[in-house]
């Protein structure tokens, strides 16, 4: 069942890694002590396929500067 949410959850957040870093976070934020932690996973899951916590659109990389070549000059 769990593989069923994963995959629900994935076609919300494309990203593993991201998708894997709002699941733990939203589990930290969720959980109960009284609960069992794959409960609160399950949860966090099924949420995150509803589009409840996460902005699927990833930030855009810009590319670094423009570094210019270093000018050596010998020593006089």
């Amino acid at each position: 069942m769990r593989s069923d949410l994963v995959y629900s959850a994935g076609r919300t957040i494309e990203n593993r890694f991201l998708l894997a870093t709002t699941v733990i976070r939203a589990v930290r934020v969720l959980h109960v002590n009284s609960t069992r932690t794959e409960d609160t996973a399950n949860r966090a899951l099924s949420d995150i396929s509803e589009g409840r916590y996460a902005s699927p659109v990833l930030p855009r990389i810009t590319p670094p500067p423009f570094i210019e070549p270093l000018l050596i000059t010998p020593a006089a």
